[in-house]
This record gives C-alpha cells, sequence and structure tokens, in this order.
C-alpha cells in the first residue's frame, strides 16, 4: 500500500499547486506594501518612539545627548499639580462636550428622521460644521466671542441686555464653558450622523406593535428606540470622549490655554511641555500616561454599558 507522499504523480501535483500557494500570498503581501508602508513611518514609528521617549530625558537642541531615566518622568508627573489640574479640565470638557454631544444630537436625529418638507437640506445643513476644519471654528467662534465687537455681545446690547456682555473667553468663570460650547457646536453633526443612521436600523414593526398595545411616544422611544440604539450610543460616546479629551486645534485657537491654564487641557499642557519649554521626554510620558488613563476609563464605562444593555 503506498501513502499519497510516496505517489509520484499527487507528489507531482501538489508541488505547483504549493509553489501558486506562496506566490499567491507574496502577491497579496505586495499588494498591501504600499497601503501598510505610510501606517508604519506615519503612525506606529512615532507611537513606538513616543513611548520610548517617555523613559528618557530628552530635550530640545542639536547634538543634545539623550539618556534612559526609567520611570524618572512618571514619578515627577505623579507630583505635578499642573498635570493633575490640566487632567480634570480635560475631564469637565470631554464629559461636558460628550454629554451635550449625545443629548442634542439625539433630539436632532429624531428630528430628522421624521417626514419633513425639505429634510434633504435639512440632513446637508445639519452636518456643515462638520466640514470646517477646527482651526476656522476657532476663528468664526473667536469673532463671535469678541468682548468689543462680537455678535453675542453686541446681540445683547441690542436687546438691552449690557449687563450680560463680557469677555467670554478672557473671564476666570465664563472661559471654560464658553469653549465647551464651541466644541459641541463643532462635534454634534458627526454624533447626529451616526445616531440618525442607527434610527434608520429600527425596524417600524417594533413601533407599530408598540403603538397596537397602546404605548405613547415617550413608552416607544424608552422601551423600543432607546434600546435598539443601545450598540450605536455606546460606540459614538466612546468615540467622542477619546476625541473630545485629545482635543488640542480647536481650543488652542481660542484660548491657548488661558486665561490663566483655565482651559489648560492635558494636551494643551503637553504640547507646552515639548515645544515651548523643551521638555520632549516628560512631555511623551504625559502622553503616555493619557493614553493609559483613557483606555482605564473607557474599559470601566464599556464595561458598564455593555452590561446594562445585556
Amino acid at each position: 500500500m503506498t501513502t499519497v507522499a510516496e505517489r509520484p504523480d499527487v507528489a507531482r501535483a501538489e508541488g505547483p499547486r504549493a509553489a501558486r500557494s506562496r506566490s499567491d500570498r507574496m502577491g497579496i503581501y505586495l499588494l498591501l506594501l504600499p497601503s501598510l508602508l505610510p501606517i508604519v513611518v506615519l503612525s506606529v514609528f512615532p507611537l513606538l518612539r513616543g513611548i520610548y521617549l517617555g523613559f528618557t530625558d530628552a530635550r530640545a537642541g542639536r547634538n543634545v545627548e539623550v539618556s534612559f531615566t526609567g520611570l524618572a518622568n512618571y514619578r515627577e508627573l505623579l507630583g505635578d499639580e499642573l498635570f493633575w489640574n490640566s487632567f480634570k479640565i480635560g475631564l469637565l470638557w470631554a464629559v461636558g462636550v460628550t454629554v451635550l454631544q449625545f443629548v442634542l444630537a439625539l433630539g436632532l436625529a429624531l428630528l430628522l428622521n421624521q417626514q419633513l418638507r425639505f429634510r434633504g437640506a435639512a440632513r446637508v445643513l445639519a452636518v456643515v460644521p462638520w466640514a470646517m476644519p477646527p482651526v476656522v471654528v476657532g476663528i468664526l467662534w473667536k469673532l463671535v466671542y469678541h468682548p468689543d465687537a462680537g455678535l453675542l455681545n453686541e446681540f445683547f446690547h441690542r436687546v438691552g441686555a449690557d449687563g450680560l456682555r463680557t469677555n467670554w473667553l478672557g473671564d476666570f468663570s465664563t472661559a471654560l464653558p464658553a469653549v465647551i460650547i464651541v466644541g459641541v457646536w463643532a462635534g454634534m453633526p458627526q454624533t447626529t450622523v451616526v445616531l440618525l443612521a442607527g434610527l434608520q436600523g429600527v425596524p417600524r414593526e417594533l413601533h407599530e406593535a408598540a403603538a397596537v398595545d397602546g404605548a405613547g411616544t415617550w413608552h416607544r422611544f424608552r422601551n423600543v428606540t432607546l434600546p435598539a440604539l443601545a450598540p450605536v450610543i455606546v460606540a459614538i460616546t466612546s468615540l467622542d470622549f477619546i476625541w473630545n479629551f485629545n482635543s488640542f486645534g480647536l481650543v488652542y485657537v481660542l484660548t491657548a490655554g488661558g486665561p490663566g491654564g483655565k482651559t489648560m487641557l492635558p494636551m494643551l499642557f503637553a504640547y507646552e511641555e515639548a515645544f515651548r519649554y523643551g521638555n520632549y521626554g516628560y512631555a511623551a510620558a504625559l502622553g503616555n500616561a493619557m493614553v493609559l488613563i483613557i483606555v482605564a476609563l473607557l474599559a470601566v464605562y464599556l464595561r458598564r454599558r455593555l452590561r446594562e444593555a445585556n
């Protein structure tokens, strides 16, 4: 009795087949290479380089010797009150913007999901802020908040409410709320689009069955719409939180972290340490720590939401 390996015809057939399989795999790798190379060069390598710099004393300057310092940057970070203050401000900013974005975007998505006249035009207008770069949004809202010639203060003057006029971005008590409003306005369209797509995926039969059973609008929303949207809500709120916590350009254009550090988000603090004071190693450690903190917060949040969904 001969085995497959001893049969010459089978061996001759498997040889070319194996060669073709290896050739196909090589062809796939070569096709993927043009797309993988930019990812490695522009994303993976900078990430690994940043992690490494967090364990060094790297500073700005030419021919500056870099030495490995281990956890020295992280020990300094634990006692840095400025960092922890920026972290608290970042949490207020990220949670405030994310919650307001979700609430307003859900209301807008419910409205745009109705059979309204000019619904297509309304949907297009709803995503206009999303198409604008953060720098442009920041410049436009700086004009709105301008203490002397801004549209907001001019409106209060026209309606006889001069007592409400203030330097919105320069006052300690109004700077962060004013910036949060801009963040909500700029980021709400993407949340609206995602929630609108989720609403269109909810079967109408469920609403019709609930209506037949006597459920009102609120009960149908709470017992039919929200449970069906739960996976979408978890996904978009998680992504919004990450995007908002890592915000830089919008707040930098509006306030650059001022006044007096009242809008100094963690990413702004890391930017100042790196490019104003030249502490590259410490700034990289800040970034590494923020990644770990965000992952921990998201893990707790996702675990809780998924448990509630189940």
